[in-house]
């Protein structure tokens, strides 16, 4: 079993910056791939990006790509969400995931993950 926690959301203007992490504890980390998620209100989950277990394969939605950064740092069970250039449609929670296997499969990217954290919601002004 794999619990995830996520931190760093709040409230930010447009055009400003957050980075998100999100702690893993539990099985060994470094060997899952990691992935965020977005869920706004009334809409859809939504694929943000996806990291291999050594960060080797890394995928972002089109929505984020250019803008958001995803890292690892498996020595901490760490995975990071930098997040650039907000926009009011990136309000959302934003979830953690992990899947129990090292590279990014086509159905963890459609939400197929194994383990999910609870959420931290990011909240974009215009």
């Amino acid at each position: 079993q794999v619990q995830l926690v996520e931190s760093g959301g709040g409230l930010v203007q447009a055009g400003g910056s957050l980075r998100l992490s999100c702690v893993a504890s539990g099985r060994s980390f470094s060997n899952y791939s990691m992935g965020w998620f977005r869920q706004a209100p009334g809409k859809e989950r939504e694929f943000v990006a996806a990291i291999s277990y050594r960060g080797g394969s890394i995928y972002y939605g089109a929505s984020v790509k250019g803008r958001f950064t995803i890292s690892r740092d498996n020595a901490k069970n760490t995975v990071y969400l930098q997040m650039n250039t907000l926009k009011p449609e990136d309000t959302a929670v934003y979830f953690c995931a992990a899947e129990d296997v090292p590279v990014i499969t086509q159905a963890a990217l459609e939400g197929g993950m194994d383990y999910w954290g609870k959420g931290t919601l990011v909240t974009v002004s215009s």
